[in-house]
């Protein structure tokens, strides 16, 4: 049996933007943790962000007594693969955009 009805319904339409790209400056935050060591921390930042020994030693610091440093400012997309980088050895980070 079919049904039919005058109702009339109103269907309406919403445009959302997706963020697919961040142009605004962002941070990669490594964060502190009881796991890793100093020096496990040091050798990441030397060789996945290109730090200096002592620019990663100094940063390993402020991870240790800060709770979680700001090690490198960038783009999103560059800070993105090398924080994947940084948690596939077993380190805390992210990406945060700079407000």
């Amino acid at each position: 049996m079919k049904h039919t009805s005058n109702d009339t319904k109103t269907v309406t339409s919403e445009d959302v933007d997706v963020i697919t790209s961040v142009d605004e400056p962002c941070n990669l935050i490594v964060w502190n943790d009881d796991v890793n060591t100093f020096e496990w921390v040091i050798d990441t930042l030397v060789e996945v962000c290109g730090h200096t020994e002592e620019q990663a030693e100094q940063c390993a610091y402020l991870i240790h007594f800060q709770g979680k440093c700001a090690v490198k400012k960038g783009e999103y997309e560059k800070l993105k693969g090398m924080c994947d980088k940084i948690t596939d050895r077993g380190i805390g980070a992210t990406v945060e955009i700079v407000a």
